[in-house]
């Protein structure tokens, strides 16, 4: 009778430390991290950022994450202002896309970009960088155009690495 009792503890006990979560990698590891501050009517509100400012990094962008907590997201910096367009080919979460200008103010935001998808998301006017954060940030923080968005490394509002050109990431084919 002790030794079914004995076997379903021992068997419990490798089965809760089975499930144990191993930690998460990095799911950037090699870029450069920000805070994103975006002042709306509702407030202030920081994001901690990846930056993808170079070829590689824009076309891979949030390609293949399949989680993405509220308070993260990825800026993607530009050399110029430039009309943009994004697609979602590879992106498993949905996101809002905030275009920002070279002054830090939100041109227009694409909300709830739908995975997957091959279709054209475009900037209204000629942006410096892209903000995408979780599908439905926008809307619970209140971002609409107008509003704006800084951070230190943004060419406008602070310093900033030398310039390289640069072209933009994942267009449309």
């Amino acid at each position: 009778m002790r030794l079914p009792s004995l076997l379903l503890a021992a068997l419990a006990w490798v089965t809760t430390g089975a499930a144990t979560p191993e930690p998460v990698p990095a799911l950037f590891p090699t870029l450069e991290q920000a805070t994103v501050r975006a002042t709306t009517a509702s407030g202030v509100h920081d994001f901690a950022v990846w930056i993808a400012d170079d070829d590689r990094s824009r076309q891979r962008g949030l390609m293949y994450v399949r989680a993405l907590p509220a308070d993260r997201g990825m800026l993607f910096l530009f050399e110029r202002p430039q009309e943009l367009a994004f697609w979602m080919k590879d992106t498993f979460v949905s996101l809002d896309l905030v275009f920002i200008d070279a002054s830090g103010r939100v041109l227009n935001v694409a909300a709830n970009a739908p995975p997957f998808s091959l279709v054209p998301i475009r900037s209204q006017g000629e942006a410096l960088a892209v903000l995408e954060v979780v599908a439905g940030t926008a809307r619970r923080i209140g971002l609409s155009p107008g509003d704006t968005v800084t951070l230190p490394t943004l060419r406008t509002t602070g310093p900033r690495k030398s310039p390289t050109p640069r072209s933009g990431r994942r267009h449309s084919p």
